[in-house]
C-alpha cells in the first residue's frame, strides 16, 4: 500500500470512534484531511466540529459541516489527528504543519484523544523528526539560544507564519527519552508558546496503517 493509502485506511477506521449528534475536534494536516473527508459524508449525525487551524476550519466548512468555537464549549468527547512522531506510550511530536498551539489546545479539551497515522511514524525515541517549537516573533533568537543549552540545533522555519502570528523554530539533534520532562522544560523558557511534543497529554488510542491493516494500540 502506498502512504496515502495507509492514510486513506486510518481515517476510515477513525470514523468508528466519532459518535453520533456530538461536536468532533479535528485536527490539522494530511492524515486529518482524510478523515475530514469521510466526516464530510457523516455530516447529517454530528452537530459540527472544532477545528484546530484555518485551513482544516476551511475544508470542513466546504464539507458543510457546521463549525464550532472552542469557547462555547466545555469538553469534546473526542479529537482526531494524525502525528508526525509516535512513540509506545503514545507521546507524540505534532507541528509540522505549524498548527501545533491550536492542536495542543483542542486536545487538552477533549475527552478522548484518536492519532491516526502510518506505521513509518512509530518510533522507539522521540527526536528524529524536528520538534517544532512555536515562538513570539520579538523572542525568535532568546528562545533558540536557550534551546542550543538544551542539545539541541534549531533552525527558523523561515517564510512561515502560525495562525496565531508566530514563528516556528524546528529543533534538531534531540533525542527525547523523557518527552513529559522536556515538553515542560521547553514550555517554561520566555517567548515560547508551547512546543510540539504532546507528552502530558498523549495520544488514548493509537490507529496506526500497516502493510497487515490498521491497528490499534491504547495507551496503558
Amino acid at each position: 500500500m502506498t502512504q496515502d493509502e495507509l492514510k486513506q485506511a486510518v481515517a476510515e477506521a477513525a470514523l468508528a470512534h466519532v459518535p453520533e449528534g456530538e461536536i468532533i475536534g479535528v485536527g490539522t494536516g494530511s492524515t486529518a484531511n482524510f478523515f475530514i473527508d469521510g466526516l464530510g459524508r457523516m455530516r447529517d449525525r454530528i452537530k459540527g466540529a472544532v477545528a484546530s487551524s484555518e485551513g482544516s476550519a476551511t475544508r470542513l466548512a466546504a464539507l458543510g459541516i457546521p463549525l464550532f468555537d472552542l469557547n462555547e464549549i466545555e469538553s469534546l468527547s473526542v479529537y482526531v489527528d494524525g502525528a508526525d512522531e509516535i512513540d509506545a506510550q503514545l507521546c507524540m511530536i505534532k507541528g509540522g504543519g505549524a498548527a501545533l498551539t491550536r492542536e495542543k489546545i483542542v486536545a487538552a479539551v477533549a475527552q478522548r484523544f484518536v492519532c491516526i497515522c502510518d506505521a513509518s511514524k512509530k518510533v522507539p525515541v522521540l527526536g528524529r523528526f524536528p520538534l517544532p517549537v512555536e515562538v513570539i516573533p520579538m523572542a525568535r533568537m532568546q528562545v533558540a539560544r536557550a534551546l542550543v543549552a538544551l542539545g539541541g540545533r534549531p533552525v527558523w522555519r523561515e517564510g512561515v507564519v502560525t495562525d496565531n502570528g508566530n514563528v516556528i523554530l524546528d529543533v534538531h539533534g534531540l533525542s527525547i527519552t523523557d518527552p513529559v520532562g522536556l515538553e515542560l522544560q521547553i514550555n517554561q523558557i520566555v517567548g515560547v508558546v508551547t512546543n510540539g511534543l504532546f507528552a502530558a497529554r498523549p495520544a488514548d488510542v493509537l490507529l496506526l496503517g500497516t502493510a497487515n491493516g490498521v491497528q490499534t494500540l491504547k495507551r496503558d
